[in-house]
């Protein structure tokens, strides 16, 4: 509680003092009493109640996030030049008083939402695009009265600085900037430009009126109900385009993984089969040196081929039968020892008997 208020309180604590001592007084009069002490107690208290009141009129007390502007009955033009700053003044009593401006921030809103804003029910704002489209708007505005304006913005506009300069300037900005850009741009490739504009356009206009705008939200933006079921239904048709275009995707991917894999599987037959022909060709190569190898120990001693022949046989063969026209590829080795050839005369073979008929 400030001082001002405390001296108020307590002239209107000596009236009602003063008054009820008159009352008493009277009381006591129509009885016969004397009232004489009752008089100087009036006289006191009506004095001190006058002096109470004539300096609750002159004190003012102004808050941190106050401006005061006086309007004065003696001040050239009927107020003073300069506003009052926060803290306990002087003015003069009965023939001044003080209009209280708040410098704070404050915030105007306008939404399609009955609660949301500073007016009951559907207070956005309807603007048309370039190409013809309806849109709503959802806004809101944080401003605060300029403190070095303050005595200019009373003159100007008094209390109806709100309804009378922020919310129509703010309306009729946004319409005028919604009119320059298409409706695709106004939801998406330009929505931040658009705001950018609306907000440099209303800040320039509103501190020419001694209000300084310290912020612009565009919060939201609404179409009428026959767009919105163009709009719901161009994204339908662009969500299955895009569905269908994922589906090519997927199948050919599906496709080049098919043709991968038989590429892989190709590749590695081919892979397979060069590794059998390098494996046929170095098995080649190790049968001709060996066939060769065997070649030249021939060739330097001819009668390897006999004994590896021998060594083959079993060791009880003493007898060998062999077509007899059929050439001897390797001369036969003697399986005994060579015997001193003998001439053994043929044995006669005795001749039968003539045979007689009778």
């Amino acid at each position: 509680m400030n001082v001002a208020n405390i001296v108020r309180i307590a002239a209107s604590i000596a009236w009602l003092a003063f008054f009820g001592v008159i009352v008493i007084a009277v009381v006591r009069a129509s009885r016969g009493r004397p009232v004489r002490a009752l008089t100087t107690a009036i006289v006191a208290l009506g004095i001190g109640a006058l002096l109470l009141s004539v300096a609750s009129a002159g004190l003012v007390f102004l808050q941190p996030e106050e401006r005061g502007v006086v309007i004065s009955a003696v001040a050239p033009g009927g107020y003073r030049q300069q506003a009052l700053d926060p803290g306990l003044h002087w003015i003069i009593p009965f023939f001044e008083n003080v209009i209280n401006y708040p410098i704070k921030k404050q915030t105007y809103t306008m939404s399609v939402m009955p609660t949301e804003g500073q007016i009951v029910g559907d207070d956005s704002i309807s603007a048309r695009t370039a190409d013809g489209q309806e849109i709503f708007v959802d806004a809101s505005v944080i401003f605060g009265i300029d403190p070095a304006q303050v005595v200019q913005l009373h003159v100007i506009w008094q209390d109806r600085y709100i309804n009378d300069l922020v919310r129509p300037l703010a309306r009729g900005i946004i319409r005028d900037v919604v009119s320059q850009y298409r409706v695709e741009e106004v939801v998406s490739t330009k929505r931040a430009e658009m705001t950018q504009q609306i907000s440099a356009s209303m800040s320039e206009q509103l501190l020419k009126n001694g209000v300084i705008m310290d912020n612009f939200i565009l919060r939201n933006i609404t179409f009428s109900p026959e767009y919105a079921a163009s709009v719901e239904q161009k994204q339908i048709a662009e969500q299955l385009a895009q569905q269908a275009k994922l589906i090519v995707e997927q199948r050919k991917q599906e496709a080049e993984q098919a043709r991968q894999q038989a590429q892989g599987l190709a590749d590695s037959v081919v892979i397979r089969a060069r590794g059998d022909a390098d494996a046929r060709v170095i098995q080649a190569e190790a049968e001709a040196r060996g066939l060769q190898l065997v070649s030249d120990a021939l060739r330097n001693n001819p009668d390897l081929l006999t004994y590896q022949y021998i060594t083959k046989l079993a060791p009880g063969i003493e007898v060998m039968l062999v077509p007899n026209n059929t050439p001897y590829l390797l001369p036969l080795p003697s399986l005994e020892p060579s015997i001193p050839s003998q001439v053994i005369p043929p044995t006669p073979v005795p001749k039968p008997a003539p045979t007689t008929t009778p």
